[in-house]
């Protein structure tokens, strides 16, 4: 067994994707917001696994859901007045979504460490894969079903 097995047999009830550094200009709903390769990739990659929900985590306004309309903003997670632990584990309880189980966490460490103060038990299939290029190859894989074959 490996940490990838059984991520196509299970439907997430909950996935939490990553936002991105790059973004529109103007105000957008937060599906349409965010318009780098690594969050499309993110995205294309939650899509396929068709959780019951999918959300979004903002540096700068936490949890989002894709039709949430948002202004751009340059905060990077880690940054001062940036997304805290305390801010997504309130906003996931007053969502009603903090006892959801499986929760994946698609994204980097940070991404990671956010979703895990809230959802300890997520896993997180890209914690340990390194280079963005390794976790865009993962990322396919996981879309096209080809993880541990």
């Amino acid at each position: 067994m490996n940490r990838y097995d059984h991520l196509d047999s299970f439907r997430p009830e909950l996935l939490v994707i990553p936002c991105g550094s790059r973004k529109l200009d103007h105000p957008a709903r937060a599906a349409d917001m965010y318009i780098g390769s690594y969050h499309r990739a993110c995205r294309r990659t939650a899509d396929a696994l068709r959780p019951e929900r999918l959300v979004i985590l903002s540096a700068q306004y936490g949890l989002l859901d894709p039709d949430d309309v948002i202004e751009p903003y340059d905060t990077p997670h880690g940054a001062a007045g940036a997304t805290t632990a305390e801010m997504i584990l309130r906003q996931a309880q007053e969502r009603g979504i903090v006892q959801l189980d499986p929760v994946v966490a698609l994204g980097g460490g940070r991404h990671t460490a956010l979703v895990r103060s809230v959802w300890p038990h997520a896993r997180a299939p890209l914690a340990g894969t390194g280079s963005m290029g390794g976790q865009m190859a993962l990322l396919a894989a996981m879309r096209d079903g080809q993880l541990g074959q």
